[in-house]
This record gives structure tokens, sequence and C-alpha cells, in this order.
């Protein structure tokens, strides 16, 4: 099986954690993507402490397609920085990772 793993990304609305997931889902980059939201975020930015309201992408993928995916964000998504971070999936039912791995499997990476 292959190497899954979940990239996450983060948006300032609603309507463009919407349009990331639409464009990786239509590019056969990821198998299923979450939208989680509104969540608090509070980090360092340009040299002070900001907060904001975000909506979270919890993209479910393969290792190999990590670059293309990775690409199809940075060229839709609209922050100057964006938070695009990926986690092995070490564990998972094997009829969840299986239907995963098949989704993506005639997908050139």
């Amino acid at each position: 099986m292959e190497d899954c793993i979940q990239v996450s990304t983060t948006s300032q609305n609603k309507q463009d954690a919407e349009k990331i997931a639409t464009a990786l889902l239509q590019k056969r980059l990821a198998a299923c993507v979450q939208i989680v939201g509104p969540i608090s975020s509070a980090y360092w930015w340009k040299g002070s402490i900001e907060t904001a309201q975000e909506w979270l992408c919890l993209s479910k993928t393969v290792r190999r397609l990590y670059s293309d995916l990775e690409k199809a964000i940075q060229a839709i998504h609209p922050y100057e920085t964006r938070e695009i971070v990926a986690l092995p999936i070490v564990a998972g039912s094997e009829e969840y990772l299986g239907w995963l791995a098949r989704e993506l499997t005639h997908v050139k990476g």
C-alpha cells in the first residue's frame, strides 16, 4: 500500500477553503478533503502576535502526489505565506487507507 499522508492548509474564509478542496479533488490530487471551521489561530507575523479566524482544509492523499498538491494550493491560495504541512498517516483502518490509495492509483505523480 502507498504511503498515505494528510496535508493541512488554512484559509481566511470558507469560500477559499472550498475552492482549494474542489481544485484538489478535480485534479485527483486528494481522495478526500475535509473543511473544518471556523477555527481560531494565533501566530507570529512580521514581528508581532496576530490572531485570526480561519478555515482548515485536511487533504488525504499519497506521498508521491505531494509536490503536485502543494503546487496546486500555491497557485490558488491568496495568502502571502501559505501553511502547507504534510504529516504521515502512520496507522488507520485497512479499509479506509485501501480506499484512499485506490482512488489515486491511476494519477501520475
